[in-house]
């Protein structure tokens, strides 16, 4: 019998979770069987050209379950259905904190979710485990479909999904979880501080992997002005008017150009910043684009700059897949030290690091890469050696396989 693993993810596809369609491929390639489940389409209307490479088939949840998924899943095991209506009903705090569905929604995709496993078995197609890509609802999603079906699950917990969480409900999410696996080292840390050392023992980090293909070290050139790219949504974790205000520090010290991919709620307010601190000519805002623009800016850029935070509310970033995708391509990488930047990003190696809000160190760090070409190079080496040491997307995935209990596929 053909055997799949339940991919749950919040929408489908999210340019901005490149990693999960990479990760997706990647297993593929392994031959592992997928099924991706999403509660909602992402909307989007840029996507990446690598989702259509996808082989697994995606589904995409109904606000309420048809009445004929719910027959069959109780039909399928009457007990394990009431049972799990019950809790569903009786706990309305799990998806208090960060969450975009209550706990009853939850249950209703839960319910397609048991009812998709159970037609699949009539193929004689076998689900063997579900993995839920965020430790919010689709974490959720995951605990109710174990409970009425009995499928072990895992997660993957990334960033304010994790840090945005009640620890009640991530402790119901984790506790009944085989693993719970996450991106960097501070993030188990965090864990460590919210559950128990019998459930820390499930916690393991399995970095974003990348496609070492795709991102590449690019040309050599020296045109006199520097080119420094930056890649995120426009929101306030991503610290953009600490960027712009540390480049406005360099103008008439350095030739330099700043373009920022990405789109997002502060996108006026950055341009507004931009005309204010006399950046019109030195900062280009490119908008959303797909990995294949992404790919060819980084190969013609000389320096990576990003400058995250920790919002108020908590909010922060892991290892930022940008960050990541401009260490494969050979950028020296200036950033800030918050989350797990500095599990990708070594200080004085492959990049400098600042203090988070500190604009001086920022503009400090860009100047003596600005300066200094033979160093932006030397970093750049290191920077792609350690993409392929510890951000390869195939190691990541053969780890993947193990979590998920599928036997390694010979030909």
């Amino acid at each position: 019998m053909a055997s799949r693993v339940m991919y749950l993810t919040r929408s489908w596809p999210r340019l901005s979770q490149t990693f999960i369609v990479n990760e997706v491929l990647a297993l593929e390639r392994l031959g592992v069987g997928l099924d991706v489940w999403a509660m909602t389409p992402s909307g989007e209307q840029v996507r990446q050209p690598q989702v259509d490479r996808v082989r697994a088939p995606v589904s995409f949840a109904a606000a309420t379950a048809d009445p004929e998924d719910h027959a069959l899943v109780a039909e399928s095991a009457a007990q394990r259905y009431a049972d799990t209506a019950r809790f569903a009903s009786s706990h309305p705090e799990l998806s208090t904190g960060y969450a975009n569905a209550s706990t009853a929604e939850c249950f209703e995709v839960a319910v397609q979710v048991a009812a998709r496993r159970a037609r699949l078995e009539r193929e004689g197609v076998s689900v063997t485990h579900l993995h839920a890509h965020f430790a919010h609802d689709p974490a959720l999603v995951a605990l109710l479909a174990h409970l009425l079906t009995g499928l072990t699950y895992s997660i993957t917990a990334h960033a304010r999904d994790l840090y945005q969480l009640p620890r009640t409900s991530l402790r119901a999410r984790a506790g009944a979880a085989t693993n719970v696996l996450t991106c960097c080292r501070a993030n188990v840390d965090f864990l460590a501080a919210q559950l128990s050392p019998d459930v820390m023992a499930k916690v393991r980090v399995i970095h974003h992997g990348i496609d070492l293909r795709q991102f590449a070290p690019g040309r050599v050139h020296d045109d006199g002005i520097v080119q420094i790219v930056s890649v995120g949504r426009l929101v306030e974790k991503k610290g953009f008017p600490d960027l712009l205000r540390a480049c406005a520090r360099l103008l008439g010290v350095a030739p330099f150009h700043l373009t920022v991919f990405g789109d997002g709620p502060m996108r006026g307010e950055l341009e507004a910043g931009r005309r204010a601190l006399g950046l019109e000519k030195a900062v280009t805002f490119a908008g959303e684009q797909d990995s294949t623009v992404i790919v060819e800016a980084m190969r013609d850029a000389d320096v990576f700059a990003m400058t995250p935070f920790v919002t108020t509310d908590g909010d922060r970033d892991g290892v930022p897949n940008a960050i990541v995708e401009a260490l494969a391509s050979g950028l020296p990488v200036v950033s800030t030290d918050v989350g797990g930047v500095a599990e990708a990003v070594q200080h004085g190696h492959n990049g400098l690091l600042a203090p988070a809000r500190d604009v001086a160190a920022v503009s400090d760090h860009l100047e003596s890469l600005l300066r200094d070409p033979v160093r932006r190079r030397m970093m750049g080496r290191r920077a792609r050696q350690t993409a392929e040491r510890a951000f390869d997307v195939d190691r990541a995935a053969e780890q993947l396989r193990h979590v998920f209990g599928v036997a390694e596929v010979t030909s």
